[in-house]
């Protein structure tokens, strides 16, 4: 199916096991671990870059593993959405709420999203994420009158919240909004329709004979549309997934999940063919998505479609028009506006500038103290120099990481 990626895999494998072979198991760990430190040392690097090296940021949140820990999460994704994390919005007020014509929808859909949070996790601090879960929608739909509510919107909403907090997650979603997801937000299906059509025909590109099956059982692409609109989050059931696709659809094209939807169904061809060619049958088969899904190849996979076979050569082939989604048409400047970004250390310098409370506006300050702490408390003040993650001691503590890179990048590789 992707005999060349197949066949890089395998020498891969072969390589690996020659390893293994020579130097004993110490190796297999050393490898993966030389390479997480290398790509941590890259992301630093790119984020204290002026102006910050979008290009390498994006390339390290689609490329195998990810953004590798939240940590690194709330660092890199606002940059990938051009987000100043010194000027985040203020939290919601209790007006958000008074006559919103989706508040009941939205209370009602987060009520329902209980296994969207972490397994045991205490009851009352998901009661009070999900009242923040709320306020956060409410806040972005009131920003935005022209966006409608959907169903599924939650789900996307839930998998920032989680990660960044409420204000970074307002941030977050009010430019995923008007840009990645803009065309599930119209007042008609119309748009989501749109997209969905882009499926077939990638995978006529790929397997012929795939596609005239699910052609002959009217199948349709009904059954990827809540892959497509939660960006997957309603039907994973390991978070840990949910954020690898989530590095992987932040640092790529709007269409993106399409291309990994079509993966999915390429990677189940041989169930798929051997189902009754019957649209109910079939339908059933690929609504329910395997959990043990190897993701990394998948990915690869994605990417090496979105290459040979772009949104702009299936719009020609298929008829279809491009111009009628706004985040196709709109994505192009959107990127060119990521591409300006100053440091953080630069904008706080800046923030500070301009007589700012940066205590009050910061991202250290718009995560709670005591979530999404994931290493030890005994290195944690490391990590905080490296990262820059308090808002108080950001910039002096990232002066000191940019000595250790001019130093060398062996020093900095120690700190990890």
């Amino acid at each position: 199916m992707f005999p060349n990626l197949l066949k890089g895999m395998k020498r891969l494998k072969r390589k690996k096991v020659n390893v293994v072979g020579v130097n004993g198991d110490a190796s297999v760990t050393k490898e993966p671990n030389f390479g997480r430190k290398q790509k941590l040392t890259e992301i630093h690097q790119a984020l204290i870059s002026d102006p910050v090296d979008i290009e390498t940021l994006k390339r390290a949140a689609a490329t195998r593993g990810g953004l590798l820990t939240d940590e690194v999460r709330r660092k890199v994704w606002p940059k990938l959405l051009n987000i100043n994390v010194y000027n985040l919005p203020h939290r919601p007020g209790r007006d958000v709420r008074d006559n919103h014509r989706d508040h009941n929808q939205v209370v009602l859909d987060v009520r329902r999203s209980m296994k969207r949070f972490p397994k045991g996790m205490p009851a009352s601090e998901r009661a009070v994420l999900q009242e923040q879960l709320v306020d956060v929608i409410l806040e972005v739909l009131k920003r935005n009158p022209q966006l409608h509510y959907y169903q599924g919107y939650h789900d996307v909403a839930v998998s920032l919240l989680l990660v960044v907090g409420e204000r970074m997650a307002i941030a977050m979603l009010d430019t995923l909004s008007n840009y990645h997801l803009r065309d599930f937000m119209d007042p008609t299906m119309d748009s989501t329709k749109h997209i969905l059509n882009y499926l077939m025909p990638i995978l006529e590109q790929v397997d012929a004979e795939l596609y005239d099956f699910m052609m002959r059982a009217e199948v349709g692409t009904i059954f990827a549309l809540s892959w497509l609109i939660t960006w997957f989050g309603h039907v994973l059931s390991e978070f840990k997934h949910t954020l690898r696709l989530y590095d992987f659809f932040l640092s790529s094209h709007p269409l993106m999940p399409i291309y990994l939807a079509a993966t999915i169904v390429l990677h189940r061809e041989k169930e798929v063919k051997q189902t009754e060619c019957d649209m109910a049958m079939v339908h059933h088969l690929l609504s329910r998505i395997p959990q043990d899904l190897p993701y990394e190849l998948l990915i690869s996979q994605a990417r090496d479609l979105f290459a040979r076979y772009p949104p702009s050569l299936l719009a020609r082939r298929a008829a279809l028009q491009s111009h009628k989604s706004l985040s196709i048409s709109t994505f192009q400047a959107f990127q060119l506006s990521t591409l300006h970004q100053r440091p953080d250390s630069v904008l706080q310098r800046l923030t500070k500038a301009h007589g700012a409370a940066t205590s009050g506006h910061g991202l250290g300050a718009a995560l709670s103290r005591d979530r999404g702490q994931l290493w030890g408390k005994g290195n944690r003040m490391v990590k905080m120099a490296v990262w820059g993650l308090s808002a108080t001691l950001g910039a002096a503590m990232l002066a000191v990481a940019q000595t250790a890179m001019e130093w060398g990048p062996d020093v900095l590789l120690q700190l990890f």
